[in-house]
């Protein structure tokens, strides 16, 4: 393995953009954003910002726009809804409103326009100070024993460059997706990325990897992304930069390797799969499973007389 070790620090910063107009959900989401959408009775945008916890990230950029002031709100203390449950001695759902007001040192900058994920990214700039960071998009939710973000901080504070974060999809979903051109490593579960095409026709894609929302990137994608002319859908897009990085040195901001992930991904960014996360989800909830599993057992059952297995 070429040793493309740094003095770079370790990762330590998470940046989430959040600043989408959420539009496959109107019109729930005409007034209430979209990372705010409850999976069963905490808000999406909340595991987000548990996993990167859980990696030992407490320094957290939200990067919203107009009308998210919400996300703000429910990472704010609010004492007034906390009196009223002391009062009750709820200690149950008190110490849950508290939760996430204590779970990191969450940060905002606003977007001014939607102009694609690379701008967002962009904005975190003056906050990210020149260190590797984390970013984490809100339609990918991790399964939280995965460890998934943590083996990228670990790839990336061993190889250096940027650390893209990929997953095997068929072969009618590559278009939805950034796919990568892959050669192997020394580490069955890491890559090096020697390319990377933004949803690319099914049949001219590099390959069926394709990047979801986790991404560990050198601070060289700053540059990189102030000089990235709009891309598709006139946006300027993170793939593009990364692929720029991936053509580089170590020390001009390269290499991009991927971590292979097989194991559990859950998709928000549509409804269809919205709903089967809520629904998997509040199976795997002990409060709730007992009484839930099996009214939806009997409800597919009359649905659709092969029922449910198991």
């Amino acid at each position: 393995m070429t040793d493309t070790r740094h003095s770079l620090p370790r990762v330590t910063k998470a940046v989430v953009p959040a600043a989408g107009l959420g539009t496959r959900f109107l019109p729930a989401t005409k007034a209430t954003p979209k990372e705010m959408l409850p999976i069963v009775d905490k808000p999406a945008i909340q595991y987000v910002v548990e996993e990167a916890v859980d990696a030992g990230l407490n320094d957290v950029l939200m990067v919203t726009g107009r009308s998210k002031r919400s996300i703000e709100d429910h990472f704010d203390r609010a004492y007034e809804l906390e009196e009223a449950l002391r009062a009750k001695d709820d200690t149950e759902r008190l110490r849950s409103v508290r939760e996430s007001s204590e779970l990191a040192q969450v940060h905002y900058v606003r977007q001014g326009e939607p102009r694609g994920l690379g701008h967002a990214v962009l904005c975190a700039d003056a906050h990210v100070a020149g260190e590797p960071f984390a970013v984490l998009l809100g339609d990918d939710l991790i399964g939280a024993s995965e460890g998934l973000l943590k083996r990228m901080i670990d790839v990336q504070a061993e190889r250096g460059g940027s650390v893209v974060a990929l997953m095997e999809v068929e072969p009618e979903q590559v278009s939805l997706y950034g796919c990568a051109a892959i050669e192997p490593t020394d580490d069955p579960d890491v890559v090096h990325v020697t390319d990377l095409v933004e949803k690319p026709p099914r049949e001219s894609a590099p390959s069926r990897w394709a990047i979801i929302g986790r991404y560990v990137c050198a601070p060289e994608v700053f540059g990189v992304l102030r000089d990235t002319p709009p891309g598709r859908g006139g946006e300027i897009q993170l793939t593009d930069a990364l692929r720029e990085l991936a053509r580089r040195k170590p020390d001009e901001g390269g290499p991009v390797h991927g971590v292979l992930f097989r194991g559990q991904r859950y998709d928000t960014g549509n409804k269809v799969d919205y709903l089967r996360t809520v629904v998997e989800f509040a199976c795997a909830r002990p409060d709730l499973a007992a009484e839930f599993v099996p009214w939806l057992r009997e409800f597919a059952a009359a649905q659709d007389p092969g029922g449910l297995p198991g």
